[in-house]
């Protein structure tokens, strides 16, 4: 005799999800702060560049304000719970235009600390010594987790109406050709596994509305680098950095006084 299979029961009705409000079409250009990234070698002068972005309350994780006549938070050595502390601080960064990240390399290093003392390994909840005490790839894919709700937090700044300007120093690292050989270029110094993923160095570059390496001018002859230390700002991208520009401003900017920091900063326009 065939039987006909019953049919599963309907599931059990669930709470009526929120209703979806459609947001409205909007046209032409719109105006609203950046989110700049700015990487370099050490000494080459991105905190002065950052602090004279006007209105500028520089997060200094590293003390690399000192030099500066700049408002500064000094948060050497703070944990990661209290540099986003100070990032949902609003009441801080209220009365500023913009709020400078410097930088994001010695935040990445509190990241990992951070990671280290609250993710445990595997079930049996072993303390971390190394993010690769977590096994094969796992530890940076916790690095990257816990760095991202940072970006949420710069955003939040950007969405109350300041630019945010992240600061970073350089590495070099390969950069995948598919259509030939690999080659090697500058790249601000985030974690940047080469598997490609949880790259913190990937995800900041696009999360970035604008990216420059700031380099000193080096000619390299006879295997000798020569240069007189002059300073150029790049916004646009060449086999041997990363770079962004969004905007009609300058792609290719000298900065060798302060003076040529307006030709630079029409990059936040």
């Amino acid at each position: 005799m065939n039987v006909r299979p019953v049919a599963p029961a309907p599931a059990a009705p669930t709470a009526a999800a929120a209703p979806v409000t459609l947001r409205p079409v909007t046209t032409g250009v719109q105006t609203r702060p950046k989110r700049l990234l700015i990487y370099g070698p050490g000494g080459v002068g991105k905190s002065q560049l950052a602090s004279l972005v006007p209105g500028a309350l520089v997060l200094d994780l590293e003390g690399g304000t000192a030099h500066l006549d700049v408002a500064r938070v000094d948060l050497r050595g703070a944990t990661l719970p209290t540099i986003r502390a100070h990032l949902h601080a609003a009441d801080l960064w209220s009365p500023y235009r913009a709020v400078v990240l410097d930088t994001a390399t010695a935040l990445e290093e509190q990241v990992v600390a951070h990671t280290l003392a609250t993710v445990p390994v595997g079930q049996n909840g072993g303390a971390a010594t190394t993010v690769e005490s977590y096994g094969y790839g796992k530890g940076y894919q916790h690095v990257y987790d816990q760095f991202l709700p940072v970006l949420g937090d710069l955003d939040r700044i950007v969405e109350s109406g300041r630019h945010v300007v992240v600061i970073a120093h350089e590495c070099v690292a390969d950069a995948p050709n598919p259509a030939g050989d690999d080659f090697q270029r500058y790249e601000p110094r985030l974690q940047g596994p080469k598997s490609g993923r949880a790259s913190i160095r990937d995800r900041v570059f696009e999360w970035a509305d604008v990216v420059g390496y700031l380099s000193f001018d080096v000619v390299a002859r006879d295997g000798k680098g020569r240069g007189s230390g002059t300073r150029t700002v790049y916004f646009d991208a060449r086999p041997t950095w990363r770079a962004k520009g969004r905007g009609t401003f300058p792609k290719v900017i000298p900065f060798n006084d302060p003076t040529n920091a307006t030709e630079i900063l029409k990059c936040l326009n």
